[in-house]
């Protein structure tokens, strides 16, 4: 006997069938306690779009109230596609939940988050899980590098490194308050050849992030290009064999450049909505920029080196793109923290930080650094998933 396969099982759907999406569908309603009133109709797929829609019915009136949007391949939900917790609250007590919502977010005030300092150890796939909603003004970070160095290893094929990577920015969306921005430090990584019998490989990574960002709900703004000395790319070799040969076809320039990407949370509203519905107009000027701002796309900007970590951006980086995409005040997020760069920018420009690492040698870097970044303040950072930070030995 031939067994069916289904349109879930050729395209490697992660979601296989509708006890699945029901199972993820539960978690979700459980996590927004409406597990009590809310039963499911029945899961369907839709692969053009490559999402499971799992209808949501009242279980008092048996009419149908909202829907949960599964990625079929990931298996997260699409939140700003699913039915918001709220409105299905609204449509269960027999209000117009959709009229409530949208006036909601036409009138509504930029929130001022009131999350903590945080040093978080562990996995920002599910660490991001545990963040309060909209709670994050501004994430900046640089993500591992794809196999580049052996340091980077984790990932057997690239298209695991690019889920991975989806995964976080597509989490990220929830906990980023509404219109702020995520900006990524990204280049093109070199994968060099195993024998003088292959050829190596130089993979456009950040032609592939684009895509991810555009798929999970952001909108581009800007690509920044991050210009090093001259020089600063001989470290991979490339350009050697032309410069000594000066053959055709061989020509390939050393890389000085890499990518600053700019996106927004999509809204509707627009981005001097952040700036007129502030709460705190002192802080908006306190956060005005001096004139000594970078003028176009083209930053100047050399490297870091730190023996604690192999590939650190330079402080200068991550304070110009702290001053330029967040208010004086405003928690800047990084998941990939190693050892806590953002971090101490953004207390040096007065905003908080949440830091996300899952390297518990550089989780203890981190710890020890906030001690000079804080004082006596220390004493108030928030720990995840490792002990809170003994401020005994600071001269207070």
């Amino acid at each position: 006997m031939l067994t069916k396969t289904t349109v879930a099982t050729k395209r490697k759907y992660n979601v296989l069938d509708v006890k699945s999406a029901k199972k993820v569908a539960t978690f979700w309603l459980e996590r927004a306690k409406l597990e009590n009133a809310i039963e499911f109709g029945l899961p369907e797929v839709d692969d053009r779009y490559h999402i499971w829609r799992v209808p949501l019915v009242g279980k008092a009136s048996h009419e149908r109230i909202g829907e949960i949007v599964i990625d079929a391949y990931t298996s997260l939900i699409l939140e700003d596609k699913s039915t918001a917790p709220e409105v299905l609250e609204a449509r269960l007590l027999g209000r117009n939940g959709h009229q409530k919502a949208k006036t909601k977010k036409q009138n509504g005030a930029y929130v001022l988050s009131s999350l903590r300092n945080t040093i978080a150890h562990g996995d920002s796939e599910e660490l991001l899980q545990e963040l309060p909603a909209e709670s994050v003004n501004l994430i900046f970070t640089s993500p591992p590098y794809y196999n580049a160095r052996p340091e980077y290893t984790d990932y057997v094929t690239y298209e695991e490194y690019l889920l991975k990577i989806r995964k976080i920015i597509q989490n990220a969306h929830r906990v980023l308050a509404e219109g702020c921005f995520f900006v990524m430090n990204v280049s093109p990584v070199l994968i060099r050849r195993s024998s003088r019998n292959e050829a190596s490989r130089r993979i456009a990574v950040p032609f592939d992030m684009h895509r991810l960002f555009t798929e999970e709900g952001y909108d581009f703004i800007d690509d920044i290009i991050w210009e090093k000395p001259e020089g600063a790319g001989w470290a991979t070799s490339r350009g050697r064999r032309f410069a000594a040969d000066r053959n055709p076809l061989q020509y390939k320039p050393v890389p000085v450049t890499e990518y600053i990407l700019v996106y927004r949370k999509h809204t509707d509203k627009l981005i001097d909505w952040n700036i007129r519905a502030h709460p705190n107009k002192e802080i908006v000027k306190a956060s005005k920029i001096g004139d000594d701002y970078e003028r176009t796309n083209v930053w100047r900007i050399t490297p870091a080196h730190d023996p604690r970590h192999p590939a650190i951006f330079p402080i200068e980086l991550a304070e110009k793109v702290i001053r330029y995409y967040s208010f004086v005040g405003d928690v800047v997020l990084d998941p990939f923290a190693g050892i806590g760069t953002v971090g101490k920018a953004a207390i040096k420009l007065g905003r908080r930080f949440v830091l996300l690492e899952q390297n518990p040698e550089y989780i203890s870097i981190i710890r020890e650094e906030t001690k000079s970044w804080l004082g006596k303040e220390v004493q108030q950072v928030h720990t995840i998933n490792c002990a809170p930070i003994d401020a005994s030995n600071i001269l207070f």
